[in-house]
Formats: C-alpha cells, structure tokens, sequence
C-alpha cells in the first residue's frame, strides 16, 4: 500500500545560493516556512547578504562554502548542513556554472569543471540527501535547477548543454527510484534569468527587450524561486520526474530565441 509522507522536515538546503536563483530561491523558501541552509562559492559578501535576508524572515539559517570541483568529498557538505540545522526535507541543486566556447575549442579542464559543477556536484548532493530523507523516513523534495538547455542545444554550449541535459535524465531515473520513499524529484528548467551569470546583476527584466522571448524580456529570478517553492511545497506531492521550463515561452520559439533582433516573426 502506498503511505502518506506529509511531515518532512521543514528545513531546505539551495546550493549556490550566495546570488541569482539561488538566493531568491532560499528567500522564498524562508518565506514559505523552511529553516534554511545554503552553500556558496568565491563570494562571502553575497553568501552574508543571503544570510541576513533569510533571517530576516525569522527562519534559522545556516551557511558553508562549498566547491563542487573538489569532489567527492565537497558534497559532505551536506550532511554537515542538515547536521546543524537538525534535518533535512528539501535539497535545490541549484549551483553552477556557464561556458561560451566552440566545441572545438573546449579544453578537457574546462570540459571536466562544467560537468563537476552541473552534474557531478548534484549527482553527489543528490545521494547524501536521499540517504538523510529515507533514514528519517518522513520523505522530501529534491528540485535540480537545470536549464532550458537541458531540452534544447545552444551554439559554443557543447559542456553546458551536456551537463543540463545529463542533469535532466539524471533527475527521471532519481524520481523512479526514489517515490517509494516519498520523495519527489523534479527539474526547474529557467530560460535567461537576470542574474550574475548572465551579466544582468540587479537589472530590472521589465526593462529589456527580448523579441524572439514570447513574453519579450528576461526573467526575474523570484519568478524561478515561485516554482522551486511550489514543487517544494506538499501540494506538489504528486509531482515527480517532471521539468518544468520557467523561460517565457523561449522553448516554443527555439534556443536562440534570445538573439532574435526583432518582433517580425510574431507576424506569422
């Protein structure tokens, strides 16, 4: 028979969470009722700025750097967040990183750290996660931010989309696995975001002009953080294996929809 798995523990660990989808991810998920703990990487001052607007909800918070390329044992990480905060019941494998280069050009270093940050890293948080929510045996929530480029390729984003695209399969085969444990697995899949990683740090995206986006701009990374806390909530307890694309319609227009230079396709 199946069992209910309603009372996980209300604490949320985001990694990358010192910026973009990552800190308003931990945000929203403060405000939703989750404790949080956070990883961040090269930016103490952002990981601080996390820090203080998630307290400022009145949640406990908790933060540790982490390096996804120094794995296996970065992802130990984990156990000691869930640790401090006394339990774990949502994992968002949030951290990342982007590469703009031909895939002829691509060097086994670069190739090696795209695909440790993006898959590597999940995959090892993933498994540490699981293992804290099957021995508590209340079930959780497991939501890996991956891309559109997980569905879709991109010219010169021959690692990203390798990485997004492994991380998106990856994501499946976990929410096969892991349902009679109650613990739901999805994918958010963002479009382009105004975030630090696409070179648009605190711009408004109601301000840029984006004609191949059906909606016509960039995100906002509040609106990732919306369906992270959704599929984070247990009103989503009947959804897993699912990705869920938060792009503006770029998927319906293609991969490149961002670069279109005008709105002339909208003519028919």
């Amino acid at each position: 028979m199946p069992q209910r798995y309603e009372n996980y523990d209300r604490v949320a660990i985001v990694t990358g969470a010192d910026s973009g989808i990552g800190k308003a991810g931990a945000v929203a998920l403060a405000g939703a009722g989750f404790d949080i703990g956070f990883t961040w990487y090269g930016d103490p001052d952002g990981a601080d700025r996390t820090a203080t607007e998630v307290r400022g909800t009145g949640r406990r918070c908790e933060a540790a750097e982490m390096d996804l390329t120094r794995l296996p044992g970065a992802a130990a990480v984990i156990d000691e967040l869930t640790d401090r905060l006394g339990g774990l019941g949502v994992l968002v494998n949030n951290a990342g990183t982007g590469l703009a280069t031909p895939f002829l050009d691509v060097t086994w270093e670069q190739w090696r750290e795209v695909l440790s940050v993006n898959l590597d890293g999940p995959f090892r948080c993933s498994q540490r996660a699981a293992r804290r929510m099957r021995t508590a045996g209340r079930g959780g929530r497991i939501i890996n931010i991956t891309s559109v480029h997980e569905h879709a390729p991109r010219v010169g984003s021959s690692a990203y989309c390798a990485a997004k695209g492994g991380l998106g399969l990856l994501s499946e085969v976990m929410a096969q696995e892991l349902a009679a444990d109650g613990i739901t697995v999805n994918a958010v899949a963002p479009g382009e975001i105004a975030t630090p990683m696409t070179g648009q740090e605190d711009v408004d995206p109601f301000t840029e002009d984006r004609p191949g986006v059906p909606v016509g701009r960039p995100g906002d990374a509040r609106e990732v953080a919306a369906v992270v806390t959704l599929l984070a909530s247990p009103a989503a307890a009947y959804v897993t294996g699912a990705s869920w694309p938060v792009d503006g319609g770029m998927l319906l227009t293609g991969p490149h929809a961002a670069a279109l230079p005008s709105h002339s396709w909208r003519a028919g």
